[in-house]
């Protein structure tokens, strides 16, 4: 839910045009800080695991996010990332050796359909950048999810540390590609400071800590249905404080986006015995 928060703050309160830059400041400061904290380094092969992880679901997520946000409507942008349950689901066939989940898989995709009818307007505009952004964005994130439930966490680390390891990883990543191609950093002022302290500590060190514990316990397909909740959020944000309004196509899929979220929860019925 906090990630919902993204779209808001990056139009209303972040400089334009630095999408780099807000992953860099959404994901460096809050990794050190957590780490200063914490006092806890990776050991052995989490050395490399902690970077692999670190550019997937932070380094490339983060400004794939922002470019989206930034060349799309809100509502395109977020289903593009409500298709990441669709692809969890296949990697977990791959990566994991699960069975395909044709239950999760379906209402992986009803949760597109429902975000789609939830935030998608009748002149939404399809930016081919933005577009291949948003779909990049869903593969990242899936494929970091789903290595994050095979290699769970060392014993003794807990969530918060792991949370640490990724976003300085991924924010180490993103120094030299942001300088690269965006150059010196934009003027901050107070609207822009607001903006990246929220989604530093809370968009962030907060909201990724909790989801690493979420993996940990919970089957991947699930998790990765739970991601649905963002652009809900974002949909009830755009109506409270932007003026927009939902309509009965909107509240239809407001309704099969949050019952895609809890049948995703649930087993996959089996057939009843025959004469039963």
């Amino acid at each position: 839910m906090a990630w919902g928060t993204t779209y808001v703050v990056t139009t209303e309160l972040l400089p334009p045009g630095h999408p780099l830059f807000a992953g860099l400041m959404r994901a460096l400061p809050a990794g050190l800080v957590a780490l200063a904290i914490g006092r806890t380094l990776p050991r052995g092969a989490w050395w490399g695991r902690a970077a692999v992880l670190g550019v997937l679901n932070i380094g490339l997520l983060f400004p794939l996010l922002y470019v989206a946000a930034e060349r799309l409507p809100g509502g395109v942008a977020g289903t593009l990332a409500a298709a990441q349950p669709l692809v969890v689901a296949l990697l977990a066939v791959a990566v994991l050796r699960e069975r395909l989940s044709l239950w999760r898989l379906a209402w992986g995709a009803a949760g597109v359909a429902g975000v789609g009818l939830v935030v998608t307007g009748p002149a939404a505009s399809f930016d081919s950048v933005g577009v291949v952004a948003g779909l990049a964005s869903a593969a990242s994130m899936a494929l970091g999810v789903t290595l994050t439930k095979r290699w769970g966490r060392p014993a003794g680390v807990g969530p918060t540390a792991l949370a640490a390891w990724q976003l300085t990883a991924g924010g180490l990543f993103l120094v030299p590609v942001t300088f690269l191609f965006e150059g010196a950093p934009p003027t901050i002022d107070p609207d822009g400071a607001l903006g990246y302290l929220w989604m530093g500590l809370v968009g962030g060190l907060l909201s990724f800590a909790l989801w690493f514990r979420g993996i940990g316990a919970l089957p991947v397909g699930s998790v990765s249905v739970l991601v649905l909740l963002s652009p809900l959020v974002a949909a009830v944000l755009g109506t409270v404080l932007l003026g927009q309004t939902l309509g009965p196509v909107q509240l239809v899929g407001f309704g099969i986006c949050l019952a895609a979220i809890v049948a995703a929860q649930l087993p996959a019925p089996t057939p009843g015995r025959a004469g039963t």
